[in-house]
């Protein structure tokens, strides 16, 4: 049995947060505290320590983390479930086995569906270049391992020692992970809120530009730009790019694909996977594979049926 399996069989991993502490400022990672409180107390930048950890696991809660922001970077890696982070240039959902990058000082939220299994990474700055926006990366399972591991170590860490050169090999494999397209970038005009909730709400809504236009009382050229102005794109490929980002959330739950085309508005599964294909370069068949494999550490190419 791998390591990783063994984890989700056990029991959760309880969080460790400033309450926490001991008397000899040791924060140990197996820590008995409540799950909301873990999360929203948790404290990073605490110690100057160039990377610490926390694994989450909602057990049957929805993780909802407000809008905060703390100074050192932070690494969300969905291991099981979907986690939404919420910046203000955008709107990034992380299916299993990939992460968002989150710079330091970014204000920003995280939400979690129920059932889901998340490892928060902090990263020191300076300890790493890493980018200084906000992305989506692929996470290989090393790197995975690597951070679970380091979420049960007590922390702080001597300069010196087994932690600390665990954390050398983990910054290592992570300045080697390819950056992935799962980000939607959300408009700040509050007349295109309306359009993004709605869409974000309901991916299936067809209305045209020119139908919200007209229920905004602009006309559809305003609006067309005014969305290419905020977004960087145009109206048709923006809810494109939402219709992608959502079938990746449904796809990685474990939805058909015949299902998710219709849930996010497609009227035959040719049109969808088309679309699929034409943005990311693959099938959605393709991409669940590839993923798994990665997830598995498999290199292997495996037929598609």
């Amino acid at each position: 049995m791998s390591a990783t399996s063994s984890r989700t069989s056990a029991t959760p991993i309880s969080l460790a947060t400033r309450d926490a502490t001991s008397s000899s400022g040791v924060v140990s990672g197996h820590s008995s505290v409540p799950f909301s409180s873990s999360v929203c107390e948790h404290d990073p930048d605490i110690y100057e320590i160039p990377a610490s950890a926390l694994h989450v696991d909602t057990g049957q809660q929805v993780m909802e983390v407000p809008i905060h922001q703390h100074r050192k970077g932070q690494l969300v890696i969905a291991l099981h479930g979907v986690v939404t982070s919420r910046v203000p240039e955008g709107l990034w959902m992380v299916p299993p086995h990939s992460g968002v990058w989150i710079p330091g000082n970014l204000p920003h939220s995280n939400h979690l569906t129920r059932g889901g299994r998340v490892c928060h990474l902090f990263i020191e700055p300076g300890a790493l270049e890493m980018p200084s926006h906000s992305c989506t990366l692929s996470i290989s399972p090393l790197l995975r391992e690597l951070v679970l591991r380091l979420a049960e170590l007590p922390q702080p860490y001597p300069e010196q020692g087994p932690t600390a050169r665990l954390v050398d090999v983990l910054l290592e494999e992570l300045a080697c992970m390819p950056s992935e397209r799962l980000h939607l970038p959300l408009p700040e005009d509050p007349r295109l809120t309306r359009i993004s909730d709605a869409l974000i709400k309901t991916p299936d809504d067809r209305r045209t530009l020119a139908e919200w236009a007209s229920e905004l009382a602009m006309s559809e050229r305003t609006l067309a730009r005014l969305i290419q102005r905020d977004t960087g794109l145009s109206f048709s490929r923006w809810r494109q790019q939402l219709h992608l980002v959502v079938a990746i959330r449904l796809l990685a739950e474990g939805m058909s694909v015949q299902r998710v085309s219709e849930d996010v508005g497609y009227q035959s599964v040719n049109a969808f996977i088309s679309m699929f294909k034409k943005l990311l370069g693959t099938t959605p068949a393709r991409y669940l594979q590839e993923r798994e494999q990665r997830r598995s550490g498999s290199e292997r190419p495996q037929e598609v049926t």
